[in-house]
């Protein structure tokens, strides 16, 4: 109830510094113990989840805060994404609001204090409840950036609940480049084998903008490669129709414009893998109806982040209260029923 009239206060600030204040209140405020399970508990990859919202990677960028973001109701937490080396990231201004579309225009460029760093503050909350993923990147000036992603891998795996290979942002010029089907599967193999047979699943994370031969060669690698999930999808380098004056910025776009962008190539890599890989879905969602529509196409568990700028703090409740309320309309006696069920 707060946040309606905080909202803007902060918009009236630089989205960069609001944000950095947000996460500066979460961190100084007593937080809640993580969501116990419910009627919306599920198995994903061999881990429990309380319910199935998370928070996607890109707010809590070196794992500052995973306990209190937990405590909002979220049933997981993604962090990162994190560079084996500290990187300041792109020129600011690198973040902008686009009010009239309840949208996000991001170039940050894996700007994060590195690997080391976050070891340290992520080993030091190891043994407290909560699934936290870790979601790893790549230097923007490495010279091999297969060699970071092994690195990262070593260094986090024996700290995360799951490892999320982030290949698509958009912002490190070549990086999707690594989304190519030879490129991935030697990038995957490369992971694998740092992770050891009794590392943490490893979640690979995408971008909307694919071609349907591009979709099929990476669901057919996924389910090769014995993923623990594919996260469809990352922000988009698309423009759909925008109002706002920030349109031109570049950047990937996050928000409600993305929602239908997101939500179709769910669907084609629902088709692709036939169910046999577990999807994550998330871009434009900011409603329980919007999650609940994604995991009938075929989404075992949702993110959202962008929502958090317009909605606050208390939406994850929200919509964790309303998802039950929809599946039990809906005649499902546990969420895995309703994967897929569109």
């Amino acid at each position: 109830m707060l946040y309606p009239l905080l909202r803007p206060l902060l918009f009236a600030l630089d989205p960069e510094r609001a944000h950095g204040l947000s996460l500066a209140a979460l961190k100084a405020v007593p937080h809640r113990a993580p969501a116990a399970a419910g009627p919306l508990a599920s198995a994903v990859a061999g881990l429990r989840f309380p319910n199935p919202l998370g928070l996607a990677a890109g707010y809590d960028k070196d794992g500052e805060a995973p306990d209190a973001l937990l405590g909002l109701g979220f049933g997981f937490v993604e962090v990162g994404s994190i560079t084996p080396l500290p990187q300041a990231g792109n020129p600011k201004p690198r973040l902008f609001r686009l009010v009239e579309d309840r949208a996000v225009i991001n170039r940050m460029g894996f700007n994060n204090g590195g690997g080391a760093a976050a070891r340290a503050r992520l080993g030091a909350r190891a043994d407290r409840p909560g699934v936290v993923g870790i979601n790893i990147g790549a230097n923007k000036d490495s010279p091999d950036r297969v060699a970071d992603y092994a690195a990262m891998t070593r260094l986090m795996a024996p700290l995360a609940s799951y490892l999320a290979v982030n290949i698509s942002s958009p912002n490190t010029p070549g990086l999707r480049a690594l989304q190519d089907e030879g490129a991935l599967a030697a990038l995957l193999d490369a992971v694998l084998d740092a992770r050891g047979a009794a590392g943490p699943p490893v979640f690979l994370k995408v971008a909307p903008d694919l071609e349907p031969a591009d979709v099929a060669a990476i669901a057919r690698i996924a389910v090769d490669k014995r993923l623990g999930a594919l996260i469809v999808s990352n922000t988009t380098i698309s423009r759909p129709a925008l109002r706002s004056a920030y349109a031109g910025e570049s950047g990937g776009l996050s928000g409600a414009p993305l929602h239908d962008l997101a939500l179709a190539r769910l669907r084609a890599f629902r088709r692709e893998t036939g169910g046999a890989l577990p999807l994550v879905g998330v871009g434009g969602i900011a409603s329980a109806e919007q999650a609940w529509a994604r995991i009938r196409a075929g989404a075992s568990l949702v993110q959202l982040y962008s929502a958090l700028v317009y909605e606050g703090p208390g939406l994850p409740r929200r919509i964790v209260h309303r998802l039950e309320a929809l599946m039990k309309r809906d005649g499902f006696a546990c969420l895995a029923e309703a994967v897929g069920s569109e």
